[in-house]
């Protein structure tokens, strides 16, 4: 597995783990491994797994701290979604049922470690809000294949970085990532359609249509140097975790190589692709004035039904959920050694783009 080998070797040879991250990573290894195995193994015993549909799944995929967290769970309170939880994403088998859906051995070993890693890193919840039965993100799932962002958001991975971003078979891993989908629905736990998140997404978009050629997209907006430093801040902190020899410095100059790297990449696909009526462009100034508004559009673009359960659901949630709930995240480019003009050169494809919205 080349993903694998690619990684060991950038863990082992330029990350610098402390003892404890260290001891993490190890850990996470073995259970992707586990994981991965056992899934193989449950769908080589029942075939027909591979024969359920998937149907027009819909993808959040704008560039991070765009609003796709929030715009992810709330449209998860619509009973026609389904989404990976961060619990199954973690400890996908067995694959739940509907009787065991939410309260199994799984669920309750992610509640621990959840706890655990918030009193390690006490402002988490103020930078990205995650709960043991929230909607998780797609890196989650392509951790699984050995392609996924998820390793670099804890440990700076530069030789594995270049392979995932550059050379990365990213057609097999998405239909790895269908595959896994079908997996976690054969215990019984179904909706009308899947709903996915991911800003790494952004760099999948021919491969995304080619498994899933009737897919949705959602793509949100935010000007890049919110993007870049809100990013930074959040991976920053997590790898200062894992290794004592994080310098945020170069944390924001990766993260702005790549992420405008990968929409420069989107763009170009998404021209060639053609596929403008399965896709809608959300502003995060406008979702975060009229939230429900916004939630609209998007019904109304795809032509779904908005039940009134839907609704209230909506309403609830974002009643329990006002902004900066959990606190404010407090960012800035100066943080991470960068200057906003630099940042908008870097981004001249993305800002040509996101002021004609």
């Amino acid at each position: 597995e080349e993903g694998l080998r690619k990684l060991v070797y950038s863990i082992t040879n330029e990350s610098h783990p402390n003892p404890f991250g260290a001891l993490a990573v190890k850990g996470l290894l073995e259970r992707i491994l586990y994981g991965r195995y056992m899934i193989e193994q449950e769908m080589a015993k029942k075939p027909w797994i591979e024969d359920q549909r998937i149907e027009q799944p819909v993808f959040i995929i704008g560039m991070p701290r765009t609003g796709t967290s929030i715009l992810h769970a709330i449209l998860h309170e619509d009973p026609a979604h389904r989404s990976p939880l961060a619990w199954e994403c973690l400890l996908p088998y067995p694959a739940a049922t509907p009787e065991t859906f939410k309260d199994n051995a799984q669920f309750r070993t992610i509640e621990k470690e959840f706890g655990q890693l918030f009193k390690l890193v006490p402002d988490f919840q103020r930078k990205h809000y995650m709960a043991v039965d929230s909607p998780q993100e797609c890196l989650g799932i392509t951790a699984f294949d050995f392609n996924s962002f998820q390793f670099s958001a804890q440990l700076y991975l530069p030789s594995y970085m270049k392979w995932f971003s550059d050379d990365s078979d990213m057609l097999g891993t998405m239909r790895f990532h269908k595959r896994f989908l079908q997996y976690l629905q054969s215990g019984g736990v179904k909706s009308e359609r899947w709903l996915l998140k991911s800003p790494v997404h952004l760099r999948r978009l021919d491969e995304i249509f080619e498994v899933y050629p009737d897919a949705r997209i959602i793509m949100t907006h935010r000007g890049p140097s919110d993007i870049v430093s809100s990013t930074a801040s959040l991976i920053s902190s997590v790898r200062t975790l894992y290794s004592d020899r994080e310098d945020p410095n170069v944390t924001g100059q990766e993260q702005a190589m790549l992420w405008s790297k990968y929409f420069d990449r989107f763009i170009e696909s998404r021209k060639a692709l053609g596929k403008e009526d399965q896709i809608i462009d959300l502003k995060f100034e406008d979702f975060v004035v009229d939230q429900l508004g916004t939630i609209r559009k998007i019904y109304e673009r795809f032509g779904w039904d908005l039940s009134e359960e839907a609704v209230k659901n909506f309403e609830g949630f974002l009643a329990e959920n006002p902004r900066e709930k959990h606190g404010k995240h407090e960012y800035s480019l100066d943080n991470f050694g960068l200057k906003e003009d630099e940042v908008n050169r870097q981004f001249s494809r993305y800002l040509e783009f996101y002021q004609q919205l």
